[in-house]
């Protein structure tokens, strides 16, 4: 019994986490942005901060800058686990993943360029930098980001799902495919093709013709040939010609 009670109070406890989870990231999302703007004001001398000194000035807004670091961060992290709860039911969790990491990535490169921003760091060249990193690095992976985002496309269009038997008709593909898709993932697709399973790139299923299976497909139509044992008939042995007489 009472290992009972201990599960279900862990279990209470876990559902008010996850209850109470978006309200800390959007009370930290609101002192991220208010801490921004007073750091801003700050280092700036607004009328807020007129009658302080300048040394006091730059201490509030170096410690401002460094609390919507912290904000922005935690706001960040709370936000993609969220989204990740949301979409994974629907997506599934490899695709649920990928948001997640899209918005932390998003989440930490706004919140560093804003805080640099805020500290007085000049970030035009960083981002003009990062910017041909990123173009570079894309060019590079190109093959591995088209096959993830042509997951996204089918997670999203939806001409399938897990557990569906279909027929996938490409050139790439050699022709045509009849199988059961046992897994859409970040980059390939599983194709379980009677017994054997196949791992296809996202771009090519993207590209190939999609449908179901037509009945009686793969199964042997050709009837076994029926021979009523006359010669000549089809099927029957071959009629015995008789020999020409020999040489007197």
């Amino acid at each position: 019994m009472t290992s009972g009670r201990q599960i279900n109070l862990s279990a209470q406890v876990q559902r008010v986490t996850r209850r109470t989870r978006p309200w800390k990231s959007i009370i930290a999302l609101l002192l991220a942005v208010f801490a921004a703007v007073i750091s801003h004001r700050a280092s700036h001398g607004k009328s807020t901060f007129v009658l302080t000194t300048g040394l006091t000035r730059q201490f509030i807004a170096a410690g401002t800058a460094v609390a919507f670091g912290v904000f922005g961060s935690v706001a960040t992290y709370g936000l993609a686990g969220q989204a990740r709860q949301l979409i994974e039911p629907r997506a599934g969790p490899a695709h649920a993943a990928i948001v997640r990491y899209a918005i932390l990535i998003v989440g930490a490169f706004t919140t560093l360029v804003i805080t640099l921003v805020l500290f007085g760091v000049p970030v035009a060249q960083l981002i003009l930098g990062g910017a041909l990193t990123t173009v570079f690095v894309s060019i590079a992976a190109q093959q591995a980001l088209g096959n993830v985002f042509a997951g996204l496309v089918l997670v999203l269009a939806r001409p399938f799902k897990v557990g569906d038997a279909i027929r996938l008709r490409a050139g790439a593909l050699g022709g045509t495919l009849d199988g059961i898709v046992t897994d859409i993932g970040i980059t390939y697709v599983r194709f379980d093709t009677e017994g054997s399973v196949m791992s296809i790139p996202n771009s090519q299923v993207l590209n190939a013709v999609v449908g179901p299976v037509p009945p009686g497909a793969g199964k042997d139509t050709e009837e076994p040939s029926v021979t009523d044992g006359k010669p000549g008939a089809p099927g029957a042995p071959e009629q015995r010609q008789p020999r020409p007489p020999g040489p007197a």
